[in-house]
């Protein structure tokens, strides 16, 4: 296929071309594969402005997406990629075998770092948001071979999905620390102020006033925002909660664990020891089901399974993609649709392409990155909501993206006055607080629409 790059697509390939280090926060669907890939082969074939080239992705897209996508085009076809996964052996291997373009998946960084002269002098941090743990172990890795490095590219569309502290690792890595300070103590004094405290240690923080629009303006010129709004027409996305009532009986039991951090059940007592528990059994007990200190599931009720199954039927002549946070709901949905199938393998992304499937089954975490599914259905279903920004953004645009011919159907299963209504009051304001960042740092392509 002939590549015909969008006036956007040209920008940020020229971006890329003349700045050595740039966030790219692109926004599902804008084709930042392509555009890479594109600059990438200018970079090495031409320019000869890169040697040799480590792209950081997660592990299904290092897999997958960024070979079938050369494979895609004509003019990237030619272009060598070799995957460092597998067992160590095949890792190795690798590692010794002559490229430009090597992928890695985050799992397996550090052990690249720790065994390996650092060789790549251009770095791609595909979904840059999962480097936002400055604790995390990957992120020091990375940090520790930054002076090897002399061009750097972080892609991703959900750059502060739980706020504006996720960006100062992000940012780091590109700029190394030239913006928003050296330290995340120095990031955090000039920009934040306490919000609560946990214990001794433990704190959270907000944004102290007019600091927002500050961090705006102290990245913008390395960090490009487009959303797919402004360049791509999408489908219609319809969004709808479907209230559920509880009983009394169980609205009581709800409310015991939610006040005494303990509900009494004929097999035994359960038993919540923090905060942070009690509000992972609250959305437990929600969904239909708890389990116990030793993971045993334990039903509450099954006004979940009966609402959903309602669904289906006024679904019949559609597929459903459903997203679970929990195991008990997968297998509530699995007994009680014995048809429905778990996205497990690239066989179950094609049947589902091929409208084989009628309920596909789906955790977030597994199918929030690379994935095209939109030719197989338009409906999505949340069993229960997730606290995680990106995760919902990502797992929403397997069908909400380009190529979608119908309207987004997206239905959210919430149990009336439980903690189901709070994750969804949350995920609003984070959702609030990224758009506002995003538009803040877009960029309008002026000189191309002249």
């Amino acid at each position: 296929m002939k590549f015909q790059p969008h006036d956007y697509q040209r920008y940020c390939i020229s971006r890329m071309l003349t700045e050595p280090r740039l966030g790219l926060f692109l926004n599902m669907g804008l084709g930042k594969t392509v555009i890479t890939l594109t600059a990438l082969n200018e970079m090495l074939y031409y320019r000869e402005s890169a040697k040799e080239i480590l792209i950081i992705a997660p592990k299904y897209v290092a897999e997958t997406t960024w070979t079938q996508e050369a494979k895609k085009w004509e003019h990237l076809k030619h272009l060598k990629i070799v995957k460092i996964l597998g067992n160590k052996n095949q890792r190795v291997k690798a590692v010794n075998t002559p490229s430009h373009i090597y992928i890695i998946n985050w799992e397996n960084l550090a052990w690249l770092v720790d065994n390996f002269k650092w060789r790549w002098d251009t770095v791609i941090i595909d979904e840059l948001s999962r480097f936002k743990n400055r604790n995390a172990k990957c992120f020091k890795k990375l940090k520790s071979v930054l002076p090897h490095i002399k061009r750097l590219y972080g892609l991703t569309g959900t750059p502060a999905a739980n706020g504006f502290e996720d960006l100062w690792a992000q940012v780091y890595l590109i700029d190394r620390g030239e913006r928003l300070e050296k330290t995340i103590s120095a990031y955090r004094e000039k920009y934040f102020k306490v919000d609560r405290y946990f214990g001794q240690y433990a704190r959270t923080y907000k944004l102290v006033d007019g600091a927002e629009e500050k961090i705006r303006d102290k990245i913008k010129d390395i960090c490009i925002s487009l959303q797919e709004s402004d360049y791509v027409k999408l489908p219609e996305k319809i969004e709808s909660n479907v209230l559920i009532e509880l009983s009394a009986k169980e609205l009581k039991q709800y409310r015991k664990m939610e006040r005494d951090m303990i509900l009494s059940l004929p097999e035994g007592e359960i038993v919540a020891s923090s905060a942070a528990v009690v509000t992972n059994k609250l959305l437990q007990i929600a969904s239909g089901c708890v389990y116990d200190e030793n993971g045993a599931t334990h039903i509450i009720h099954n006004r979940k399974i009966e609402v959903f199954k309602e669904i289906l039927k006024d679904c019949e002549n559609d597929s459903v993609l459903v997203f679970y946070n929990f195991k008990h709901e997968k297998d509530q949905i699995l007994k009680a649709v014995p048809e429905a199938r778990v996205l497990n393998s690239d066989e179950d992304i094609r049947a589902w392409n091929n409208k084989e499937i009628k309920v596909l089954l789906a955790h977030p975490a597994s199918a929030g990155y690379g994935l095209n599914m939109q030719n197989g259905g338009h409906i999505i279903i949340w069993f229960s909501p997730t606290w995680n920004l990106e995760l919902y953004e990502q797992a929403n645009a397997r069908l909400l993206r380009q190529g979608q011919r119908e309207p987004v159907v997206i239905k959210h299963l919430i149990a009336k006055d439980t903690m189901d209504s709070v994750v969804m009051k949350a995920l609003r304001s984070k959702d609030r607080a990224q758009s506002t960042l995003l538009e803040s740092l877009q960029e309008k392509l002026k000189e191309f629409s002249e």
